[in-house]
């Protein structure tokens, strides 16, 4: 049997996967089983943010699994230390917690939210509740579907974790009708990626942080898909002047490996001791080989270079009929189109060797961040090409 007909047999039918099987790839360049081409705009749904096998990463990883390849978080690893520092003062933050995935770092941060409220106010004072925005999109744990801000997610598996709450994104009168004794936190993402690649508007955001600071509400920020350079700051908060208490990162921080983690500020440090969180193979010392070369080559001249193209991307579709506009910043964008159906334009890109992404109604692109610019080019000319083409009867 081919791969696709194993995966139809043997695996659970939840992703309406495309009858694509990758086998191979360098940087934006990846091949399917045949030896066809492809250029990726999705870098794994933001992951591969040094593209496929990137020399230095796979020789990290290499490495470090020839070396060490676990021990548990009873004992301290070298790749986990030096990640811890290299975050903490890359970020500002005082502390790391690492988790394996985006939801896992959520989960871990709601749960720190909720400590700090109790241990400062005490149990008596039931003040637990988390308002995230409409629209937003948290995980898919029982608890980060609680949080994420979407109807559609919220059927099927209950009874979901209580004390959530949803306001409207941009709308701070939304946000103050919401409040109330039992609130502890708001939960954001800048951009909302799985929502429709919409950033938040800067007004908003100054408005929502002092409101958070005038309560005492935590201001957690979802960074899964905005963190670690993807938007041309190494976080997104830095577009807006703001650092949350809490961040959230994953994604791109492993390079395609999977880690997740949470950065706290000083007044949090201290919050969870002993057993009061935990997770078996956070800070595992092969992953963290591999984040510790992201970060070291998620540097300034990157992060130009990201914002370089993302001038490039809005300047080829700027006189396109089919595009209504985009939004996003780096390289997290989502094109909206007129006409055309989102779906139909992934299919019809991933015919001639392109892959993108859908977010809603959106066209989503995420390549890696390291994407060279003659692939860069040649994607944006295949999609280029996909737009103008008359709509299929």
């Amino acid at each position: 049997m081919k791969s696709q007909e194993l995966v139809e047999k043997y695996v659970m039918n939840t992703y309406a996967r495309k009858p694509l099987c990758i086998v191979s790839g360098e940087n934006a360049t990846c091949y399917d089983e045949n030896g066809k081409q492809y250029i990726d705009f999705s870098s794994g749904i933001g992951v591969n943010s040094l593209g496929f096998c990137d020399d230095d990463w796979s020789a990290a990883i290499a490495k470090q699994s020839q070396t060490l390849q676990h021990t548990s978080n009873l004992y301290v690893t070298q790749p986990m230390a030096i990640l811890a520092e290299k975050l903490c003062l890359k970020t500002g933050y005082a502390k790391v917690f690492y988790a394996n995935s985006g939801a896992e770092a959520n989960e871990g941060a709601i749960k720190l939210a909720r400590k700090y409220s109790f241990d400062k106010y005490g149990a008596a004072k039931k003040r637990y509740k988390i308002i995230s925005l409409v629209n937003s999109f948290h995980g898919r744990t029982i608890t980060t579907l609680a949080a994420t801000g979407q109807d559609v997610f919220h059927q099927s598996f209950h009874p979901f974790t209580e004390g959530f709450d949803y306001a409207q994104a941009n709308n701070i009168d939304d946000l103050l009708a919401k409040l109330d004794d039992t609130v502890c936190a708001v939960m954001i993402e800048w951009i909302q990626g799985e929502g429709g690649v919409n950033p938040l508007d800067p007004e908003y955001a100054k408005a929502l942080s002092a409101v958070c600071q005038e309560n005492d509400l935590l201001l957690i920020a979802d960074e899964v898909q905005t963190g670690v350079g993807r938007t041309g700051q190494f976080l997104a908060s830095q577009h807006y002047g703001i650092q949350p208490d809490i961040t959230t990162l994953a994604k791109g921080l492993g390079g395609g490996l999977p880690i997740g983690a949470f950065l706290c500020n000083e007044r949090l440090a201290n919050c969870l001791q002993y057993g009061d969180h935990g997770t078996t193979f956070g800070g595992n010392p092969v992953v963290c080989a591999g984040a510790n070369v992201v970060l070291e080559k998620v540097d300034d001249g990157l992060l130009e270079a990201v914002r370089a193209k993302e001038a490039l991307i809005r300047e080829t579709f700027a006189h396109t009929p089919e595009v209504m506009q985009i939004d996003g910043m780096g390289l997290m964008l989502g094109i909206q189109l007129q006409q055309k159906q989102a779906a139909t334009v992934v299919d019809d890109c991933l015919a001639e060797g392109l892959i993108v992404l859908t977010a809603k109604d959106k066209i989503r692109l995420l390549p890696p961040l390291t994407i060279s610019e003659t692939e860069l080019k040649t994607g944006l000319e295949i999609l280029l090409n996909v737009l103008n083409q008359p709509n299929k009867e």
